[in-house]
């Protein structure tokens, strides 16, 4: 009976906030934490450290349709570099206690056959240069996970992606996958990625979601069930992901009733399931 460690969106930037932040989620995922209540809690309190640090900064701390905060950040890295600063300053260890994940959503600023990072005034770049960029972050920042890293029909990018950075993150298909099992079949035979985002309401049927679990287990692969950035109240996709024995869980931040219901709902089941409880993947 595994609770998922939760993908915990702080940082909302692309198409999802009115940022200055090309990436769409900047995500703390406390895999250090001895119990999912303990990692709602290493999260909590890194999101408020992010606030007062924001506010120091003289930036803005209204939130994003993830509950990530939105300000107007100079690039991309300065977004890196204030989510490790308030790892540090809740008083925990940056990628021990707690790591770093993202969603730059590729589709978002892809146009012409072109990478264009706009929003934080750095220059067009190809799909090797995105390569390139991630693995510059991955040395540099504690990051475990990079979902949708190119656009989603650049399967040369995506398999370039999990060649040169699979052996140390995981790499995560969520636009180019869909939930689909037919697709997800063709990635893991091409080895375009390493895990992938598995969405309910994407695919359609609860029954084609198992399909596409069970493929993502029987590979090897990871896999993140996911909430919309649309979202309701509704708690199901909670008892989803523990019944899959899904190790992982991006429902967004620790803010805004949509976001917290599935929070309170794992709290829920953890309590309920006792010591039969297992934290993370």
């Amino acid at each position: 009976m595994h609770l998922p460690i939760p993908m915990m969106n702080v940082l909302n930037g692309g198409k999802h906030a009115d940022s200055g932040m090309d990436f769409q989620e900047f995500m703390i995922f406390p895999l250090g934490a001895p119990t999912f209540a303990e990692a709602m809690r290493f999260g909590a309190e890194t999101f408020n450290s992010l606030r007062n640090i924001l506010e120091t900064h003289g930036y803005n701390t209204s939130v994003g349709d993830e509950g990530g905060f939105a300000p107007q950040l100079k690039s991309n890295d300065e977004a890196c570099e204030l989510m490790v600063q308030a790892i540090e300053e809740a008083g925990y260890r940056p990628g021990i206690d707690i790591a770093l994940t993202f969603d730059p959503a590729a589709n978002s600023f892809y146009q012409y056959g072109i990478y264009r990072l706009s929003r934080s005034g750095q220059c067009d770049r190809s799909s090797d240069d995105m390569v390139a960029l991630f693995t510059r972050w991955v040395d540099k920042y504690p990051i475990v996970s990079i979902e949708d890293g190119h656009v989603e029909n650049d399967w040369a990018g995506f398999k370039a992606m999990t060649a040169t950075l699979g052996s140390r993150i995981q790499i995560v298909g969520d636009d180019n996958l869909v939930t689909n099992p037919k697709i997800i079949a063709q990635a893991i035979a091409d080895k375009s990625c390493n895990a992938a985002l598995i969405k309910l309401n994407q695919i359609g049927t609860v029954s084609e979601t198992m399909a596409a679990v069970h493929l993502c287990r029987q590979a090897g692969w990871g896999f993140v069930v996911s909430h919309r950035s649309g979202e309701t109240e509704d708690s199901f996709m909670a008892d989803f992901t523990v019944a899959m024995g899904g190790g992982q869980i991006k429902t967004g931040s620790v803010c805004r009733s949509e976001r917290i219901a599935k929070y309170n709902r794992l709290l829920e089941i953890e309590q309920e399931l006792g010591r039969s409880a297992v934290f993370g993947k």
